[in-house]
Formats: structure tokens, sequence, C-alpha cells
């Protein structure tokens, strides 16, 4: 379906979470390790988003087209917006040996956890619906309807993100520097990121 290479590393919460920073983080101190697969939407850009940076920014037709042809691993609609990772943005980042970092949503989830990329799952919860909201709010990027429906969602998200089974591990983010400890620990001991994978597999 894909070309192998390693362990894709997926993160999933709500919007607000804080796992967008998480990956930056990830991202900055491992540069030669992990890759950012970019999604694509069809929503508009947000002030200051670059397009094959953020998000590839698509049309809803060409999106849909694409799907039929079977060019995506996972896509969703959110807002009647629709979002995806296609099999080329995964395959650009394995091709360089680095691990593919997927930033998805649940029904995302749901159907990469049904390919054989075999990805690790991390979802990272926030402290509660009021930090959630409080945080939103002050993003200022969205009106009061679109804002009440990403609390609906994320309610639903946390759901499932704590349902046993769903997820390898889950995060709580209310310290920021706990949090990215915590899913540098469950990094270093599922992928390589010295080279102690040999080491690693002859103890398992």
């Amino acid at each position: 379906m894909v070309q192998k290479g390693p362990r894709p590393l997926v993160l999933c919460g709500p919007s607000g979470s804080g796992k967008s920073t998480l990956l930056k983080r990830l991202l900055k101190e491992f540069p030669d390790k992990f890759g950012f697969s970019v999604s694509h939407t069809t929503r508009a850009p947000r002030p200051g988003e670059k397009d094959g940076v953020h998000y590839h920014f698509t049309t809803k037709d060409d999106m849909v087209a694409a799907v039929q042809r079977g060019e995506f691993i996972e896509t969703a609609t959110f807002s009647g917006n629709m979002y995806g990772t296609s099999k080329r943005a995964v395959d650009d980042v394995r091709r360089t040996g680095k691990i593919c970092i997927l930033d998805i949503e649940i029904e995302g989830v749901k159907q990469v956890r049904n390919t054989d990329l075999n990805p690790l799952l991390v979802f990272v919860k926030p402290p509660s619906i009021e930090e959630l909201e409080r945080r939103l709010r002050g993003r200022a990027t969205e009106h009061e309807e679109a804002l009440l429906k990403r609390l609906e969602s994320a309610k639903r998200e946390i759901e499932f993100g704590q349902q046993p089974g769903n997820f390898h591990i889950m995060i709580l983010n209310d310290n920021l520097d706990k949090a990215y400890t915590e899913l540098r620990e469950f990094i270093a001991q599922n992928v390589q990121i010295k080279d102690q994978d040999k080491k690693n597999d002859a103890t398992k």
C-alpha cells in the first residue's frame, strides 16, 4: 500500500489539546529522526498558514476525486471540510528513513488502524473541557457556532481516547513539560531515536 519504513507515530486529540505544540517540540529536538506528514484539507488557510507546510489546501471536488482513485490512507469530514492523509505524504517522509508523524482526527485513527502501517497511537487529552474552551476562545479563530461544534466533538473524542485499546498511550496535557516528557519516554521505548533498535529487540 505504501512504501515500507519506520513505524509511524500518530498524534490525536481535540483541537486545543496541545498536540500540535508537542509535535513541534518533538520535530525541533529530533529534526533528523522525525518527519511530519502534511495532510490535505478543503478548508481555507488560516492567517500564517502556508500551502504544503501546514496543509495541502485543495478543493472538495479535487479531494473527492483523489479519494475515489485510492490515493488516501484516511479521510474525515469536520464542519463541512474534508481532511485526509495521502499515501504520497507518508511515502515522502518514509523514503527519507525518518519516522512519519501523523496528526489526525478520531475517524482517521480508526481507518489507519486497519492499514498495514502498524502505527504507534498517542492520544493527547486536555485537562478539562473548560480549559479546552478557554484555549479555543483564546485563539479567536472561529465563530461561536463553529467553536461550540468543536467542543461537542472534543467530548466525543475524549470519550473515544479514554477507552482501553483505542490508543497505546493517553497523555494528559495539564503541564506541557510533563506531557512532553511522557511522549518522549513512550517514543524512546517503542521506536529508534538512538541506534538501539537491535538491543531493544533482543531484550523483548
